[in-house]
């Protein structure tokens, strides 16, 4: 073909000319850290209008715009800026840590810190990355102001404690609302193993981008009637767009419990029980027959046996953590996808837990105004268990054993004939394994209608199936019946339907306003089903179908449901005056039918001073906002038919009936709650922050069972909302930035909680007491309620007590008795803390990274309820604590511990004996890193390795004389130990490596 040389020219003039008005209108340049690192994924939006992108691996961009046109960047934990765009730019982001330009996520949607008038926790996945625990909540503690954060015990599968500022009820669920990328979390506990499980074990930290906690009701009244106990949302990982990343982390780690106590060995043992025993029965009969029997042929007066059975109870623990995850891409595909895996072996023998976990985030944008996408989750967790704490098979219980009994015969099966029952019998002839599986999944569509307004709409599922089998041999403890074989299935499911629209827009280039607007759908449903069989021909067959009878089995089925109507709305006025109203409308069937809906308001403002003309260029002021909020949120964790006439099966003699087993209350509704929250923040220097808040709770209509008239017949209670308790105090938070320079950076955080939470109203004024809590209009909730110990009397060893009866004046008759029954109870602790506190601190010197948390609490106290078995001097052959060897023995003796007297009962009465202060603090972990130098790894293909080692629980400074001041009993009871494992104190070793 031939081209004319004219034309040719012609086209090339054209094409130069069409590159050079294309290049005019495009700029480009580097985003970077103030180290000159790259950031992948910043958001660059040309100010005032929909032309947007996002800088790529290597923290490049382009976008289409003018020189001197204005570009807003934006990114996760940096300071948004604006700059005016020019060729080449080289632009550095400053980190902002958690602070004012922080994107915060609240229930659909987001908002800036600086912008926010509630009063919102939150912590980054580089906070909670790399910390050796199995479970999300543990790596939470200490850096969350107002959230205290428990761990039951040591288990592996321990259940979590986590209230947010203080308890807001006494008979309804405590524990708040878990919200993963909109999806409202199942969080009920399935065990039929008598301790609780954590629901929340399966998620892996390697997923979680961020965790914001809700904790005034301005906040979480979004959520309205589930919002009451805060709301936890915790947001995962999504692609960015640029080159594709490989991230992988290895560690493994040791771990040992916190603290051992200390127990009588052999010699000890028998000098005990034998002065014991003559103080007691008046001779040492009594207890060398009961040696004879411990001993079991072996020579106890040679001390042939010395069994440290704590020692046996106990074991080192390992800890495994595999992760990985790949993320990228471009304008229109974004993906996340990620794996973990880890093995925990658990400090208490027979225990331990296996977890997979994986996750596929995906959304695409299929036009310039819509975008879908796509979040699925899979975890599979199995669990080696052991009893609950209150059961003789449970490891711990192995303390109670006297060391003078073989733990194992010289065949090496467990000995049967110890004190109580060998935990080792339990560990060698049966088991059970717990296996948790979740599907969490969610597919959501965005569509842009005009450029200010958009609608979502998500539909949402989460599945949490577990199944529990416990087999017993016939040589398993308590076995009657040549074995048994127990299972269970439950499954736990829900889905939600999300619609909402967003209208964010700016009007003069003052009036800022966001508005939100939607309905919501929640259906959940759950199966159960259990089957027990006995008579096994032999310890081989471990499953149902291996016994001759199946001698019991049950099955239900539930379900309820929620429909919701919400609305917000944000404004501000030149970006200093803040206005927010929200409101919720929620629909239940867990409740009567003539209460069914509630309405859910808040309200909060806020005035951000330092952008007044008077203090907008101050150097030493650089932030000064006030803020204030108040809302009602409610609590619905009342089961499904506590509202409903109930009626059961009742099988006699082999026929069918039914029997009436609830009362109906068409009232009964949820308990509210009203939140007031005010507060001030103000930042110095650009260095130091500073947050203040106080906080004031209120719930009303406190779920309880009242008892009804007997003439009625049928059950003798009704479930009733009467009650009232409040919560109050305040939070303090600091954040400062100690030394920046391009060395090294140093920063600390510091946060302190007050709460006092007291009891305002109960049911006819009256109290409901317990084995050793009071639930008392004006007292603390469920403080301690016990006779008061009063020491020794140092005449004859007797145990006294504090009489405490109420003289005619109306004082208290305080002098002491020895008869137990003499003696009236009192209030004698908070089993909650009044004070909390956190402090991290965080150091970056050139490749080396350091960072600790040291987290402490004041004001609770423990009830030792195993201390009248096992620290008593000597009441019976229970193994004691050997503080008991301090006991009175002589006329003049000054002493805390009762004369030893077996079958004496001398100071084991229920008293403040057996109850502890747990003030602590405790280096909760400690992390310090290394990563290589970029110039080693320029050839190899790898953009950055870390070397890492970390600590959990490292020290602990109480005085607490239990086994850990956070350890609590599992099966029941609040701030009750009751042989209750502490926690592990572990340290990892570890790399990561990005490709």
């Amino acid at each position: 073909m031939r081209i004319k040389l004219k034309h040719f020219l012609w086209f090339i003039l054209i094409l130069f000319v069409q590159i050079a008005t294309a290049q005019e209108g495009y700029i480009s340049g580097k985003v970077t850290d103030k180290k000159g690192i790259p950031i992948p994924g910043v958001n660059i939006v040309l100010k005032g209008t929909s032309t947007s992108t996002q800088s790529d691996f290597d923290g490049n961009f382009k976008i289409e715009a003018k020189k001197g046109a204005i570009l807003t960047l934006s990114y996760l934990s940096f300071a948004t800026i604006n700059v005016a765009a020019s060729n080449d730019m080289k632009i550095e982001l400053v980190e902002t840590q958690n602070e004012l330009e922080a994107v915060l996520v609240v229930g659909y949607g987001t908002q800036t810190k600086r912008k926010s008038t509630d009063n919102i926790a939150r912590v980054t996945a580089k906070d909670i990355q790399q910390v050796p625990v199995a479970n999300v909540q543990n790596a939470l503690v200490g850096k969350l102001a107002g959230v205290q954060i428990t761990q039951t015990n040591g288990k592996v599968d321990g259940g979590m404690d986590i209230r947010v500022r203080g308890a807001a009820s006494i008979s309804a669920g405590t524990q708040p609302l878990y919200v993963l990328d909109g999806i409202p979390l199942i969080t009920s506990d399935e065990s039929t193993n008598g301790a609780a499980t954590n629901p929340l074990i399966t998620l892996s930290p390697n997923e979680i981008e961020s965790i914001d906690v809700l904790k005034d009701a301005s906040s979480a009244a979004i959520y309205g009637a589930r919002g009451a106990n805060g709301v936890v949302i915790i947001t995962t990982k999504k692609g960015k767009d640029g080159k594709g990343t490989f991230s992988l982390n290895m560690s493994q780690g040791v771990s040992e419990a916190t603290h051992k106590k200390s127990w009588l060995n052999t010699d000890q043992y028998i000098e005990l029980f034998t002065e014991a025993s003559i103080n007691g029965t008046g001779d040492a009969a009594e207890a060398e027959s009961t040696f004879d029997f411990l001993a079991q042929g072996t020579d106890w007066r040679n001390r042939e046996v010395n069994t440290d059975w704590q020692d046996l109870a106990f074991q080192t623990g390992l800890a495994t953590d595999v992760d990985f995850s790949v993320s990228g891409g471009d304008a229109k595909t974004k993906y996340f996808f990620s794996g973990a895996y880890n093995n925990t072996t658990g400090i208490i023998d027979s225990n331990e837990l296996e977890r997979i976990t994986a996750r596929s985030n995906i959304s695409h944008k299929i036009s310039d105004n819509f975008t879908m996408g796509m979040n699925l989750s899979f975890s599979r967790s199995i669990i080696d268990r052991v009893q609950d704490d209150n059961s003789f098979t449970t490891p711990l219980q192995a303390v109670a054993q006297s060391p003078l009994s073989p733990a194992r015969l010289e065949d090496g099966t467990a000995n049967p004939n110890t004190l109580y029952a060998n935990y080792l019998l339990a560990a060698d002839n049966s088991f059970w394994k717990t296996m948790m599986r979740r599907i969490t999944g969610k597919v959501f569509a965005e569509y842009q209608i005009i450029p200010s307004l958009k609608i979502n709409s998500d539909f949402a599922y989460d599945l949490l199936g577990q199944t529990e089998d416990y087999w017993q041999g016939k040589n398993a403890p308590f076995m009657a019946t040549d074995g048994e074989a127990y299972a269970t299935s439950v499954n736990n499911e829900t889905y939600i339907w999300s619609n909402y629209l967003t209208y964010d827009a700016v009007f003069a280039e003052k009036h800022s306003l966001n508005v939100v607007a939607g309905m919501e759908f929640n259906k959940y449903t759950r199966r159960y089903q259990s089957v027990t069989s006995i008579y096994f021909p032999d310890d081989s067959f471990q499953t149902i179908d291996g016994g001759a009878e199946v001698n019991a089995g049950e099955g239900n089925e539930t379900a309820s449901t929620f429909v919701s109507q919400f609305g917000r709305l944000n404004y501000a006025y030149d970006n200093k005056y803040l206005f927010k109203a929200s409101i919720r409308r929620d629909g239940s069937s867990r409740f009567g039918k003539n209460e069914r809906y509630g309405t859910f308001p808040a309200f909060s403002a806020g005035w951000i001073i330092s952008e007044e003309s008077f203090l907008k260029d101050n150097n030493v002021l650089s932030f000064l906002k006030l803020k204030g909020s108040w809302g009602k949120v409610g609590n619905a964790e009342i089961g499904n038919f506590a509202s409903r006439q109930l009626y059961g099966a009742r099988p006699y003699n082999l026929k069918s009936g039914l029997s009436f087993v609830q009362a109906g209350n068409d009232d009964l509704t949820w308990e509210k709650s009203t939140q007031t929250d005010v507060g001030i923040e103000w930042g110095l220097f650009n260095k130091f922050s500073f947050e203040v808040d106080y906080y004031d709770k209120s719930t009303d209509g406190l779920l309880f069972d009242v008892p009804k008239p007997l003439s009625g017949g049928g059950p003798t209670t009704i479930t009733q909302n009467i009650g009232k308790v409040k919560s109050s105090g305040f939070e303090v938070t600091i954040n400062t930035k100690n030394i920046e320079n391009q060395n090294l950076r140093w920063t600390t955080s510091f946060n302190i909680t007050t709460n006092d939470s007291k009891v305002e109203e109960m049911p006819d004024g009256q109290d409901i007491v317990s084995t050793f809590t009071i639930n008392r209009v004006g007292e603390n909730i469920s403080s301690f309620y016990l006779v008061e110990y009063a020491g020794v009397d140092s005449a004859n060893g007797d145990a006294l007590y504090y009489k405490n009866t109420v003289n005619a004046d109306g004082s208290l008759d305080r002098s002491t008795t020895n008869d137990y029954s003499e003696a009236k109870r009192i209030i004698a602790g908070n089993p909650f803390p009044e004070l909390m506190a956190g402090l991290t601190n965080t150091i970056n010197y050139k490749n080396i990274d350091f960072s600790f948390t040291f987290q402490g609490e004041w004001g609770a106290s423990i009830y030792n309820s195993a201390g009248k078995y096992q620290s008593v001097a000597a009441d019976y052959f229970d193994n004691q604590t050997t503080d008991q060897l301090n006991r009175w023995q002589n006329p003049g003796d000054i002493t805390n511990v009762p004369q030893a007297r077996l079958y004496g009962s001398n100071g084991t009465g229920e008293s403040t004996r057996f109850l502890d202060k747990t003030d602590f603090v405790r280096l909760r972990n400690l992390t310090i890193g290394y990563t290589l130098p970029k110039t080693t790894l320029k050839d190899a293909g790898i953009s950055s390795v870390r070397f890492y080692a970390t600590g959990v629980n490292l020290l602990t400074f109480t005085n607490y004389n239990g086994y850990d001041p956070e350890a609590r009993r599992d099966d029941t009871g609040i701030g009750e130990e009751f042989y209750s494992a502490p926690p592990a104190r572990t340290i990892a070793l570890g790399v990561n490596i990005n490709f």
